[in-house]
């Protein structure tokens, strides 16, 4: 593979554009607490992050038949005010203004479902990215590869012509299914064409620092 090749750059949202460990922990902890269960072990912390709503409400009440009543909870509850506790990757939008200028497809693939565009509205960042490809826009989320795919498809791309970054194991065999370059992000037992840990490191494997 042929580094030269990339055309597009796509990231993940929670770990890589924004730590979103405290929001996350935030939201999941008062919609446990509104069923009077404890709040995330360490375990369901790291499991949740990698998992879509649905997965992850289906994985913490195994003990209801019927969420019906959790999923009117978490409408009540809302996302949008755990927004604030949210924390851009230092050098993201600079990183995305350089890829730009050097003439990449700038995407998204992430396992939020209808959050996305209010964080991309909140921290301005609307206009940084040609494709936002959420778990609400397939019917596969990761690891399955339909995201990659889809971005492939959309833009007449070849596997390896897209740079995928990630933090966690779902992204990797999203990536590895796909067959496109992976970089693990800030998580150095992950498997990975490149292990990084910052946005400037991204910006040189490209050779555009």
């Amino acid at each position: 593979m042929d580094i030269t090749k990339i055309k597009a750059v796509v990231f993940d949202c929670d770990g890589v554009m924004f730590d979103t460990a405290a929001a996350n922990r935030k939201y999941y902890d008062e919609v446990l607490a509104s069923f009077d269960k404890p709040g995330l072990t360490e375990e369901q912390f790291v499991n949740v992050h990698m998992m879509t709503v649905n997965e992850a409400i289906e994985y913490l009440f195994p003990e209801i038949d019927d969420l019906s009543k959790v999923y009117d909870c978490l409408k009540t509850i809302g996302y949008h005010k755990f927004i604030k506790y949210m924390t851009m990757e230092k050098g993201l939008k600079e990183l995305l203004i350089t890829l730009n200028d050097s003439g990449y497809i700038r995407g998204i693939g992430t396992n939020r479902t209808n959050t996305m565009e209010k964080v991309l509205e909140d921290f301005g960042l609307e206009d940084y990215f040609e494709v936002v490809v959420t778990a609400a826009t397939v019917k596969k989320p990761k690891p399955d590869p339909e995201q990659l795919l889809l971005i492939m498809e959309k833009f007449n791309l070849k596997p390896d012509e897209i740079l995928f970054i990630g933090d966690s194991d779902y992204d990797r065999q999203a990536a590895l299914n796909a067959n496109v370059w992976f970089v693990a992000f800030k998580n150095s037992e992950l498997k990975a064409d490149f292990n990084v840990e910052s946005m400037d490191e991204i910006a040189g494997i490209l050779q555009i620092n």
